[in-house]
C-alpha cells in the first residue's frame, strides 16, 4: 500500500520553529518529486515548497522564502520541511504530496504548485502559530 504520512505539527509561538516530516511507505521518495502544501481555514490550498526528483532543485513560495527549508533524508525515505521564524499566518494544515513526473521548468523555476498533478497525498498535520 502506497502511503504518505506527515508528522511534526503542533502549537508554536510566533518566531518559533517546527520541522515537519513526510514519510513514505510502499514506494521510494527519491524517485518522486515532492511538494508541501497548506490550507488555512476558509482558504484555498496553496503550495509552500517543493523538491524535484533527480537534480533536487527546490522552490519556495514568496511567503515562506528564507524561513522554510525543504530537504530529503533518503536513508529514512522522508522529506522534511524545516520552518523557522513562524508567523500566525503560517497556521494551517500542512500536506505533503508526491508525483512521479519531474516538474516543468518555466523561466528557470519549477512549476510545482499545481496540486492536481500529484499522485499521492498525506492526511495532513496541523500547525498552529499563536501566543
Amino acid at each position: 500500500q502506497l502511503q504518505l504520512v506527515e508528522s511534526g505539527g503542533g502549537l508554536v509561538q510566533p518566531g518559533g520553529s517546527l520541522r515537519l516530516s513526510c514519510a513514505a511507505s510502499g514506494f521510494t521518495l527519491d524517485y518522486y518529486a515532492i511538494g508541501w502544501f497548506r490550507q488555512a481555514p476558509g482558504k484555498e490550498r496553496e503550495g509552500v515548497s517543493c523538491v524535484d526528483r533527480g537534480d533536487g532543485i527546490t522552490y519556495y513560495a514568496d511567503s515562506v522564502k528564507g524561513r522554510f527549508t525543504i530537504s530529503r533524508d533518503s536513508a529514512k525515505n522522508t522529506v522534511h520541511l524545516q520552518k523557522n521564524s513562524l508567523k500566525p499566518e503560517d497556521t494551517a494544515v500542512y500536506y505533503c504530496a508526491a508525483r512521479i513526473r519531474r516538474f516543468v521548468m518555466t523561466n528557470g523555476q519549477p512549476m510545482c504548485f499545481m496540486s492536481a498533478t500529484y499522485n499521492y497525498w498525506g492526511q495532513g498535520t496541523q500547525v498552529t502559530v499563536s501566543s
